[in-house]
């Protein structure tokens, strides 16, 4: 589904991913999972073409978008919802949701489905955000934020979802509601990227787990044995 080969980024003159490689196959969970200034963020972003890559690759169901604006690789259904949700504060949620929607709409309806068919997926999954679709983005709580973005990126009817820190602020008991969420979208064949801090919430919901640590992987593979690898603990730990 996706494959990155060896990027290197830079924000401005700092040199943040080295080197990095990974992979999510189809209907695979996949965490990155780093302290905070690790280069989670960054390895999302390039994904996304928000940020430029210096060198490597970047491949989508093997068509290399490397080069490719960020508004095309959405287009063909990549998913993203940023660490700080990227609500619009002064269109309603019902709003939001348009927008992704048209963007579905552009790549055909066998891609996106029917209106009715995106709105029963993201239902399916967030039954509560019909009670607020009326409701402005700067009205909503930080979890519902986080709804409603993960919510209208699945409106472009992806094949991956890119999630940075989506339990990041959460309490406990809506940790577990988000990780319910995530196995749910899964169930539905959508392959998910997650950029995530903590260890044990992704070991909860990756098939698979890469650490990465001062922009290099340090780690990939099973989560259990992450969690038995000393170095990895004493890493993300800090």
């Amino acid at each position: 589904m996706l494959e990155i080969q060896q990027i290197n980024t830079f924000r401005g003159p700092a040199h943040i991913l080295r080197g990095v490689s990974l992979t999510v196959g189809d209907a695979e969970a996949v965490c990155l999972v780093g302290r905070n200034g690790a280069g989670k963020t960054t390895t999302i972003d390039s994904i996304m073409g928000l940020l430029p890559v210096r060198s490597g690759a970047i491949a989508f169901k093997g068509r290399d978008i490397t080069r490719l604006p960020a508004h095309e690789r959405a287009r063909l259904g990549i998913g993203y919802s940023p660490e700080d949700s990227g609500i619009f504060p002064d269109l309603t949620v019902a709003e939001n949701f348009q927008i992704s929607q048209l963007m579905g709409a552009s790549r055909g309806r066998a891609a996106s489905g029917s209106r009715a068919e995106m709105d029963e997926r993201v239902l399916a999954v967030f039954p509560e955000v019909k009670e607020f679709t009326g409701r402005r983005g700067l009205n909503l709580s930080g979890g519902q934020k986080k709804i409603v973005a993960i919510a209208r990126a699945m409106m472009l009817s992806p094949a991956i979802l890119l999630l940075d820190e989506p339990f990041e602020g959460l309490a406990p008991v809506v940790v577990n509601r988000f990780i319910d969420a995530v196995k749910k979208i899964k169930g539905m064949g959508i392959s998910l990227l997650i950029a995530e801090s903590n260890l044990n919430t992704a070991t909860r919901i990756a098939d698979r787990l890469y650490a990465i640590d001062r922009g290099e992987i340090i780690f990939q593979g099973d989560p259990k044995t992450a969690l038995q690898n000393e170095e990895v603990m004493k890493t993300i730990r800090g």
